[in-house]
């Protein structure tokens, strides 16, 4: 197994959820930590528990993925200041809305497009190169059992979702000859914030989503992630796809608790 002590993690999207817990899981292994976020005061939070708590470097950058110059501007500073990660966790995403096609928020959809692709994009065009030049390390990609199972009123979202499985199959295609591993995870129902944004801070029907079974937590996953990443290097896990035991596709749940 690998050991990550005081190798350089980047998680995109580390502010909440999954993101979040894998910062947790990779600097209680002494690992130091490139956390990026849309929200500072998190980022700054963040720095200092798991600083104070695991005696570990985090460093965070506050940004929109969706801003491809900043987006930019973050990868030269990466490279200007010879920070190039070994593992890289493209996380950030988000679901807004669940309707009808023909009754969709073009806000939302643009929203989930510019977030879940084209920031995804972003992102790996920035650090790419630089673990390149390096030729070595693991991407994960956050997935999603959307991105091989439609469900109604995801519509959009299992779209995003099938270009982020495609991409990641495209990256192994295209890092043939390095030693970087791609894969992609891609979990089911997980209480996190997800449904909270899906429905606009509606917590009700956030807390819905869950009722009646036991979901998967952010933990679990990025107890999953860990393992992934921390496998010889010559083992790669392409895709992985993960459901709490009471779910058995994106739609059919035993909800009996």
């Amino acid at each position: 197994m690998i050991n990550v002590k005081e190798k350089l993690i980047l998680i995109t999207g580390a502010t909440s959820g999954i993101g979040r817990a894998c910062a947790e899981i990779y600097a209680q292994n002494g690992a130091n930590i490139i956390i990026t976020g849309r929200r500072n005061d998190r980022l700054e939070k963040i720095q200092k528990e798991l600083e104070d708590k695991y005696n570990v470097k985090v460093i965070p950058y506050c940004f929109d993925v969706r801003n491809r110059k900043l987006v930019a501007e973050f990868g030269q500073e990466l490279k200007n200041n010879n920070l190039t990660p070994y593992i890289f966790i493209n996380n950030a995403g988000l679901a807004k809305g669940i309707s009808a096609l023909q009754d969709g928020n073009i806000d939302d959809w643009e929203e989930m497009i510019d977030t879940n692709i084209k920031g995804f994009l972003y992102t790996a065009r920035a650090v790419l190169p630089l673990m390149i030049k390096k030729n070595t390390g693991t991407v994960i990609n956050l997935g999603s059992v959307a991105g091989s199972q439609v469900y109604p009123g995801g519509n959009v979202y299992n779209a995003t979702k099938h270009a982020v499985r495609a991409l990641n199959q495209a990256m192994n295609m295209d890092l043939l000859k390095t030693n970087i591993r791609i894969s992609t995870i891609e979990p089911g129902a997980v209480e996190t914030e997800f449904s909270l944004v899906r429905f606009n801070g509606d917590k009700e029907k956030a807390d819905n989503v869950y009722k009646g079974f036991l979901p998967l937590t952010a933990s679990d996953i990025a107890d999953i992630i860990y393992f992934m990443t921390t496998l010889p290097e010559h083992v790669n896990i392409q895709n992985l796809l993960v459901t709490p035991t009471a779910q058995r596709s994106a739609t059919l749940f035993n909800r009996n608790l």
